[in-house]
This record gives C-alpha cells, structure tokens and sequence, in this order.
C-alpha cells in the first residue's frame, strides 16, 4: 500500500494513547450503545446518512467478544492481526481480507504500533451496486452478500481471502481507501462502483477463500460452484458426478433444490457473464468470444445473449464502453 497512506492509517489515535497511558481495556462506550452482550453500533460508527466509513483498527489491546449491526470489511495494510470468530483462529496477513457479516462473533487479540489494518464499516445497502454489477452467477461471495443483506448466516458467518499477491485487488481496496481518507467528491457512487470491480475480482479466486466449518450441503454448493468457475467451456454435469462419486439424477435434483436452478441454467449464466466480461475488457470477435465461452452455434449465442442482457453483444459492448470511461482505474 502507498506509503502515504499507511503514515496517515499509523498516526497513534487519541483512544490509542489513552490505553498507552494505562487505561485498560477498550472504551465500550466509543462503540456500543447498550448493556448486555456488545453490539458495535453502527450508529456509534457512522454519521447520519452515510453507508460506509473507514477507521484504523484499535491496537495495543485485547478487542473483547462483540457482533456488529453492520457487515465489516478487515483489510491487513501491514504487519499482522489475529481474530478469533465464531471460535475459529484467523491469521490476517498483509494485503489479506477478512468480510464479516452481522452474526459473527468476534474478539481480536492485541495489534502492535507496525501492525496496520483498517475497518471498512458498511451498512448493507451499500452493496446494491455491487451485487447487480455481480449479475446473477451463483458463487460463494455472492451466496455471503445476500446472507449479509438478508441477515443470515446460511453460508457462514465470515470470508477471509487470501489475495496479498492479487494486484488488481490490492489496486481497488486502495482506491477506496485513498477516495473515503480524502473525503472525494461522489465518493459513495465511486466507490460502490468500485467495491463492485472488487467483488467481481475476487470471484476468480475462490480458491483463496477460507470459510468457516461447512455443512454437507455447502460444500456440495462450493464444489459444484467450483467445477462451473473452472469447466464452463464444456463442464459436462456426468463429468462432475463421476468426479464426486454421486449419480447423475440425484445430483442434477440436489443442485436444483440447493441452489434454486438446473445445472444447465448455472453454466449458462456462467458462459453468458464470461462473455459480456470479454466483450466489455477486450477486442475480440463476437465470433471468437462465442467460441471462448463454450459456443459453437453463433445465432443462438446472439439469440441467448439478448434474452438475458436484453441488448445484443455488440450493443452490449458500446454501452459498456461509455460506462467504463467514468470508472476509477486500477494501476497497470
């Protein structure tokens, strides 16, 4: 992370010099606003009308057991920090990221004054933009969001990420770091925009996500998921259940009742998003897209693509092109 930033996310915090000075423990009224089993407040932690903030993470003391009423967003700067949530240990390095939803439980062990990381404080709604430019294929980043908006926890309670080498991610926590310090003009429209580019980002990298303890039917979820992400050209669902050990109809029904579409339907809206992806970030054909993405009959591409964009791809293309030029870019 630019080193401007870290200076300004290390500046020792008045809470910070108070526990220096021999407070102990946290100020829990700074962060809670009842008895009882604590609940940071997103009333404590944002101003009137806003949907998201940024503050540096509490160091040189124990963070006791707390949920919050908002989703949070952990992103290691530097050094190290460690949380234990739900009872599960989780190491956060530099670069990695850590989503909390409402029901997680959560302590956090002391941070030393090199060790920097920095909360992204978000109240649901600001992920609208995200989860539509996210569209409609099913991954288990978008199975935690609608957990988050609908408060839930039927696809655990936390995500960690383990992207420190991933630049163009690295690139986009940044931006909104950088866009939410400076106070920018349009910052919530930016970095919705932003946070979108984001999760689309992460959800090549499903490989680097650790959750919490799955029950059978989420791994089922993540394991078809993950065959779609790597096989969409032509994932064949006998290929799949011969891979899992399980028959073809009992998988084609357990895929329909889980995750609500056929395995046709999954792999189709896979293809499609893949598609309108290389139509909007490269100059191929529409021929050679179609055939990218496991096609091999051009009219029904065109005729798929528009049912389901409602635009052709080529129309698709040259509007996409005039929304791109107004949205924040990443380095090279």
């Amino acid at each position: 992370m630019n080193q401007q930033i870290i200076d300004r996310l290390s500046v020792i915090t008045e809470e910070e010099q108070a526990i220096l000075d021999g407070r102990e423990g946290i100020d829990a009224a700074l962060y809670s606003a009842g008895s009882g089993p604590m609940v940071v407040d997103s009333g404590k932690m944002l101003e009137h009308g806003k949907l998201i903030r940024i503050r540096p993470h509490t160091r040189f003391v124990h963070f006791p057991r707390h949920r919050h009423n908002y989703v949070e967003v952990i992103y290691m700067c530097q050094g190290q920090t460690t949380h234990i949530i739900d009872g599960s240990r989780v190491l956060l390095q530099t670069g990695e990221l850590l989503f909390l939803n409402q029901n997680a439980v959560q302590e956090i062990l002391p941070a030393g004054r090199d060790d920097i990381a920095v909360n992204f404080i978000i109240l649901p709604e600001f992920f609208d933009t995200a989860f539509r430019m996210m569209g409609e294929e099913e991954n288990n980043l978008r199975d935690f969001l609608i957990s988050c908006l609908r408060q839930e926890n039927h696809f655990g309670n936390y995500l960690y990420f383990r992207v420190a080498d991933v630049l163009p991610v690295q690139n986009l926590v940044e931006n909104m770091v950088w866009t939410l310090l400076n106070n920018q003009p349009d910052k919530r429209s930016v970095n919705q925009i932003t946070m979108g580019l984001l999760f689309l980002q992460l959800t090549h990298f499903t490989e680097r996500i650790q959750s919490p303890a799955q029950s059978f039917e989420q791994q089922l979820i993540l394991q078809v998921l993950r065959y779609i992400d790597e096989n969409y050209r032509d994932g064949e669902l006998t290929e799949l259940a011969a891979i899992l050990g399980y028959d073809v109809p009992w998988l084609s029904r357990a895929v329909k009742r889980h995750l609500g579409r056929t395995y046709k339907e999954l792999l189709q809206i896979k293809r499609l998003n893949q598609a309108a992806f290389l139509l909007q970030s490269t100059r191929l054909s529409v021929s050679d897209i179609c055939a990218a993405v496991g096609y091999d009959n051009t009219s029904y591409f065109h005729r798929i693509f528009r049912e389901y964009y409602h635009q052709t791809p080529r129309d698709y293309r040259l509007s996409q092109a005039g929304q791109t030029s107004s949205a924040p870019l990443t380095h090279d």
